[in-house]
């Protein structure tokens, strides 16, 4: 049998004040802690019920509206960050950590019945347990980025470690999915200037967050549709940061794409576009940061 996993969310009321665009402390560093493969099985149920209480059955928002495809807006093929330029009223959906059997399979069923395309930033632990999810995710045309292997806190962790860890998750990724990981996000958005740089010279797109979801709080999918759309409407654009691990993020998606259609948003689809940096200029980009690091 293979074996489950799961995220353990450790809750701090204090984390709630933590902004998700800018590097996490180390009380919000633990929010998403990754738990070792040989500790997972016995929290497993308990992360379970986590998900499920207090929200709605998945089954309830299956006849949710949206099947025009409206919602979908138009497709950005980008090589860079820079390259990410929103229109008023224009987001990104972004899912981390995953795939996870069944959790994943119910979101993609609801992006599919909205007729939008979202990014998966996958763990590479997670990729090699469930290749046939993580490949699903891939056929059903959405794009596909990498999370590391094992979710580690790359700001703690030298620069020889932490890129290891990066192209390992990206290698377990890309095998799984057979597709090139073009995007990249970093575990608790933790990270340091030198990391970016050499992420970004590697040719992955490196995927920042404007809205936070927070669905990795035991919140109500009610309560995490309405916060997300709060954050929404003050931003009015941009990257939202979901989990594809939690039942409770399946479990509110329909209401937030529906809000989002309601309120004349448009769900914008990234295609990963490989740079035509000629090489020579690739090798001194790469000079010029090893000297600054020196």
């Amino acid at each position: 049998m293979v074996p489950r996993f799961a995220f353990v969310c450790v809750l701090s009321c204090l984390a709630m004040a933590g902004c998700a665009s800018k590097p996490p402390s180390g009380l919000e560093a633990t929010r998403t802690a990754y738990v070792p493969v040989a500790e997972r099985q016995s929290l497993l149920g308990r992360d379970q019920a986590d998900d499920r209480d207090g929200e709605p059955p998945f089954s309830a928002f299956r006849n949710a509206p949206g099947r025009s495809g409206s919602l979908a807006g138009r497709t950005l093929k980008v090589s860079s960050l820079s390259e990410i330029r929103l229109r008023d009223k224009e987001v990104i959906l972004t899912f981390d950590d995953g795939p996870m059997p069944g959790k994943t399979d119910n979101i993609l069923e609801i992006l599919d019945r909205y007729g939008v395309k979202a990014t998966f930033l996958m763990v590479g632990q997670m990729a090699r347990s469930y290749p046939a999810v993580a490949a699903r995710v891939a056929n059903h045309g959405h794009s596909i980025g990498g999370h590391t292997y094992n979710h580690a806190n790359l700001a703690n962790t030298g620069n020889s470690r932490a890129l290891t860890d990066i192209s390992t998750g990206n290698a377990a990724v890309a095998r799984a999915t057979g597709t090139e990981v073009g995007f990249f996000r970093f575990p608790y958005l933790a990270q340091t200037s030198a990391l970016r740089s050499a992420v970004a010279e590697r040719g992955q797109v490196i995927l920042d967050v404007d809205i936070d979801s927070k669905d990795y709080f035991t919140s109500s999918p009610a309560t995490i549709a309405a916060r997300t759309m709060a954050r929404v409407r003050a931003k009015r654009k941009g990257i939202i940061l979901m989990h594809d691990i939690h039942a409770r993020t399946a479990a509110m998606l329909p209401s937030l794409l529906s809000q989002l259609k309601e309120g004349g948003y448009k769900v914008v689809a990234l295609q990963y576009r490989r740079s035509r940096m000629p090489e020579a200029l690739v090798s001194a980009r790469n000079a010029a940061t090893k000297s600054r690091q020196m």
